[in-house]
């Protein structure tokens, strides 16, 4: 297998596996600001609008950053009555099918749709209309193109993967570094090879 496809899809793989391991710590952020609202709200009386939101933007990041990294993992919601029951070959082709005639299309429509509608706020730089609110709507926004984008990264993996037989995506980043730490050292040991062949 050509290293340089391995380790395309490695970096793919790398790529969506720390966007999955930052979005972790926004479920931890929305616990300590939930718990600081409603202590706020009921211990001393204050009320803040914008801590409010920032659980929203948490928790809408956690989701829509997330998925990508969810699907790398398998552990997205499957409706499986007769996928668990199909041998391992069949399942490859019903994945891949499914992302090339269903994913991808539903995620080049989202973008499109979505694309007006994200740059108009930001050419606003629209706000949050409650007063206190915080001032990064046109952020928020964004995460509805950000979704389908990291969607296509991770279906550009699975593809590549499923067509080109590669090892599965936990084994996958081990097996590049692997392959790139030998091959300079074959490519040395040819060079040596051939430096004492001329010299003899």
């Amino acid at each position: 297998m050509p290293l340089s496809l391995l380790s395309f899809v490695s970096g793919l793989n790398t790529f969506t596996g720390f966007i999955g391991k930052i979005c972790r710590w926004f479920s931890l952020a929305m616990v300590i600001v939930t718990c600081l609202v409603v202590v706020l709200r009921y211990v001393f009386d204050y009320s803040s609008i914008a801590m409010q939101e920032t659980v929203m933007y948490l928790h809408a990041s956690l989701f829509m950053l997330g998925a990508a990294y969810t699907w790398q993992q398998q552990g997205h919601v499957r409706v499986d009555v007769f996928y668990h029951k199909w041998p391992a070959a069949l399942q490859q082709r019903i994945d891949l099918l499914g992302t090339l005639f269903l994913l991808l299309p539903t995620c080049l429509f989202l973008i499109y749709i979505s694309w007006d509608y994200v740059y108009l706020a930001w050419a606003n730089g629209e706000k949050s209309h409650e007063a206190g609110g915080l001032p990064f709507v046109y952020l928020l926004k964004t995460l509805i193109v950000v979704l389908p984008i990291l969607l296509i990264v991770q279906a550009l993996s699975n593809v590549l993967t499923t067509v080109f037989k590669l090892p599965p995506a936990d084994n996958l980043v081990h097996q590049a570094t692997q392959q790139a730490s030998s091959h300079p050292a074959s490519e040395s040991h040819e060079s040596t090879t051939k430096q004492m062949g001329g010299s003899l």
